[in-house]
């Protein structure tokens, strides 16, 4: 089966970017001049992902906003005469993508926003982004190539990527017969384990096909790392009734969900701004040589 649904988990509280995130969803703090969920988005509608599920809370309202249009914005634009901008707020979404909402009622974890999803993916494979994960893939998104690796296997795929020993507590690690190619099956994954007990340096980042099979996992297991329901351990559970495999992307991952993480993928994606790119990259040297 195609997959044309992706699931956007948008509920957090972004407590790592306080107080920035007090009244402002993290997933719209922009990277240069478009913000995070929209980065996300884009990469998923490239895919040729055509339906857009995110799973909310009573504090985002402004990602449903951003999708949304804003007729006064659209019509002051239209006045000014500046259609460049205009073109570019009408054509966030285009056309034949559709966007649907739905509430998590609390904050308990990845696997319960997945479940929240249910009713709106049925029995259908999905994909899941998290817009923490920045994934630059250059002229293929890191989904695209996902989705080109599904339509071989039609199994179940999580994106991974080489982590170092001291950063196992902070992913899914998984356990593969080897590390040397780009499409590994899993032999089992274990969430944030402590480094004597990781089984590989490879950790789950924040892009996943799943087969409809995992919600029916996801509704027996128990509360796990944090106290949260973690997709990780429905994938576990999912590995003793169907393949899932592990997927090393091309590109470069860049952790928004950390302010360095955030501050490095601003200035890499500075760097690359059509309009921005050699002002910046002088002002960075300018930079550079007061701090030698």
């Amino acid at each position: 089966m195609r997959v044309t649904k992706a699931i956007f988990p948008v509920a957090g509280l972004g407590t790592r970017f306080l107080p920035a995130t007090k009244a402002n969803p993290k997933e719209m703090m922009p990277i240069v001049d478009k913000p995070l969920i929209q980065y996300a988005v884009e990469e998923a509608v490239a895919a040729g992902i055509t339906e857009l599920i995110f799973v909310t809370s009573s504090s985002k309202r402004a990602i449903e906003d951003h999708f949304d249009s804003n007729y006064e914005l659209e019509s002051s634009l239209l006045q000014r005469g500046k259609l460049d901008l205009l073109d570019m707020v009408r054509n966030i979404l285009p056309e034949g993508v559709s966007c649907a909402y739905v509430r998590q009622k609390s904050p308990q974890g990845l696997g319960h926003a997945v479940l929240c999803a249910r009713q709106l993916v049925m029995n259908e494979p999905f994909a899941v982004l998290l817009a923490d994960d920045l994934i630059d893939g250059g002229k293929k998104p890191c989904l695209q190539q996902m989705l080109q690796a599904y339509e071989e296997t039609q199994s179940s795929i999580v994106a991974v990527q080489p982590i170092s020993r001291s950063e196992t507590k902070k992913y899914g690690v998984v356990d593969v017969a080897t590390t040397t190619q780009s499409l590994l099956a899993i032999r089992g994954i274990v969430e944030k384990p402590e480094a004597h007990q990781a089984p590989s340096h490879l950790g789950v980042v924040g892009r996943y096909i799943l087969s409809p099979r995992i919600f029916s996992h996801l509704e027996q297991v128990t509360h796990g790392s944090g106290g949260e329901i973690q997709l990780t351990d429905a994938i576990a559970s999912l590995l003793k009734e169907e393949a899932v495999y592990a997927f090393q992307f091309a590109g470069k991952r860049y952790d928004c969900g950390n302010k360095l993480g955030y501050l490095e993928a601003t200035i890499a994606y500075a760097l690359k701004h059509p309009e921005l790119a050699d002002e910046f990259r002088d002002t960075l040297r300018e930079w550079v040589e007061c701090l030698q």
